[in-house]
């Protein structure tokens, strides 16, 4: 259980630096709302997982870090592109103007 709360307050850490570094790389205004957006829901997955971890009873924890991992890269993996789809959204307005 510890491991887990240090796991989440590792990922929340991770995640604030991400959302800067994210913002601050960031092309344009639907852009930066875009990775503002995932970083909350992130954040309130993190949040889910460690609620998850105190309620839960020993033996479901296990099926709890298989499934947060699935849905961590999955997520990432969508969201990398939607960014991808939106910067080149972005370029193309840009090259129109």
């Amino acid at each position: 259980m510890v491991g887990g709360i240090v796991g989440g307050a590792i990922g929340v850490i991770g995640g604030l630096l991400g959302t800067y570094f994210s913002i601050k790389n960031t092309n344009g205004p639907r852009e930066q709302a875009f990775v503002i957006k995932a970083s909350i829901v992130g954040s309130l997955a993190i949040a889910a997982f460690l609620a998850a971890l105190f309620l839960l009873p020993s033996p479901y924890r296990h099926w709890l870090w298989g499934a947060y991992i699935i849905l961590l890269v999955l997520g990432i993996l969508k969201w990398n592109k939607k960014q991808a789809q939106i910067r080149r959204e972005e370029r193309g307005q840009a090259q129109h103007r």
